[in-house]
Formats: C-alpha cells, structure tokens, sequence
C-alpha cells in the first residue's frame, strides 16, 4: 500500500498523539467495507479493528435469531474493538456495516500490542470509549421513553453527523431493523417528518432539508451524548472538506 499518498480521515487518528500513530501505522491497511458486512460478532473474538474513514456501522444487540435493536452507530468519529481497549479480546455484540464504508484496519494483536506499549494510547482511546457508553446509554433510555417521530429525528441526526453532504441511503425496512419497530411505523415517522419539510424521503435514500427542524423536534434525546465527545475527544472536524488530515507517511 501506498502510504506516501494516503490520508487518515478518521477523527481518532488525527487526534491521537504522534508517537502513538506511529505505533499504528506500519499495520494500517486501508480496505473498502461492503453493505452488511460483518466487523465483529457477539462472543467471538476480534480479530481486528477498524476505524472508520466514511460510511457507517452499526453495534447491534440480538435477543434471537429474529430480532434485533441498533444499540449504537460508528463513523468517522469513532472505531470497532471497544473491547479490546478495556482488555477484552471478545465482542459483547454484533457489529456490521449500515452504510458502505472505507476504513483502516488493523489486526488486534499489533493493535493490543501498542496499547501495551504506549504509556497514552490506552488512555486516549478510553476517552472514545467512554462516550460510546454514553451514546448506547443514552440510545437504550431514548427507545424506551420517545416516540417513534423523536427516536427517528435523533437517529438521522446522528448518522447526519458522521456522514458527508445530506444524503442518506438506508431503505425503511433496515431503518425498521435498527430501531426495533415495524416497517410501518418507521414509514408513517418518516412521512410526518417530511411533511414538516425536514427531510425528503425517497427509496433507499433519505435527504435531510432542515436540520434545525430536526434538532427541535429530537428535543433532549439529541446533544448530551455529542456534548461529552466534544468534551472527551474534540470537534468533529471531519464534516467540513477543508479539514486537516494525517498523512500516513
């Protein structure tokens, strides 16, 4: 691979210090990661870990073979192997691409390697973590109390954050999935926030128009959780092009 020419995008990378992305970067391979394509799966162990450049992934909790709930999303902000991190070497859940993604990857021994032999990369990466915790926290609270329009409204804010431009492409039936609820319900939502004029709603695709509109209507249940990455980990730099990136060199 050509590290002269590649760019890290993710906001991990960028902001972790010198000597610990130095660390990582010989065992960095920049791959392309395809619709649902699997990162890690609940009680196996991980084999390597990712950190997201575009697109989305999402950390899902399964009760059976037939059910399961979205229970937190990964973009550029974040990455896969929160366990490892916390001196696990197995997933506690489903994790799999919602959104086609490009990423760099790591296998988990080089990574738990440098995490033991950096005396901050295990403290710096802690921080994401920490935030993801609040993120799932905050998502389990939010399903059991909000109302569909308000649970769909802070969901499309939340992937909105971590992609670029105003496009979504997720269909009503994975939207269904991620949420928990029935197709229907995820469709009659998404056509009362449409008529508020706060998205366009089209197959496969949701385009977002008035993004205050969907912070007033998401109310409590979005801000808290993006308030503590700004305070654990910094801005997220990486919505605006002009963003400085590391280059892997």
């Amino acid at each position: 691979m050509d590290y002269q020419t590649l760019q890290a995008k993710s906001e991990l990378l960028r902001r972790m210090s010198a000597d610990d992305f130095a660390r990582l970067r010989p065992h960095l391979a920049s791959v392309f990661l395809e619709l649902r394509a699997p990162l890690e799966t609940a009680g196996q162990k991980i084999e390597a870990v990712y950190f997201l450049e575009s697109g989305l992934a999402s950390v899902v909790a399964r009760t059976s073979p037939a059910t399961e709930a979205e229970v937190g999303i990964i973009g550029f902000e974040g990455m896969t192997g929160s366990a490892l991190v916390m001196g696990d070497d197995q997933a506690n859940f489903d994790c799999y691409v919602q959104s086609t993604c490009e990423a760099l990857r790591i296998e988990a021994a080089p990574f738990v390697e440098a995490l033991e032999d950096s005396p901050t990369l295990r403290s710096f990466l802690l921080r994401y973590v920490q935030y993801f915790h609040v993120q799932t926290s905050y998502t389990a609270s939010i399903n059991a109390r909000q109302s569909l329009e308000v649970r769909l409204a802070r969901w499309l804010l939340m992937c909105s954050d971590r992609t670029v431009g105003d496009r979504l492409m997720i269909t009503h039936e994975f939207l269904s999935i991620m949420l928990g609820v029935r197709r229907p319900g995820v469709t009659v939502g998404l056509q009362m926030i449409e008529s508020y004029g706060y998205i366009r709603a089209r197959r496969g695709e949701i385009t977002i128009r008035d993004r205050d509109g969907l912070m007033t209507l998401a109310r409590d249940s979005y801000g808290p959780p993006e308030t503590q990455y700004r305070r654990l980990v910094g801005d997220l730099g990486s919505k605006h092009p002009a963003r400085q990136e590391r280059p892997l060199v």
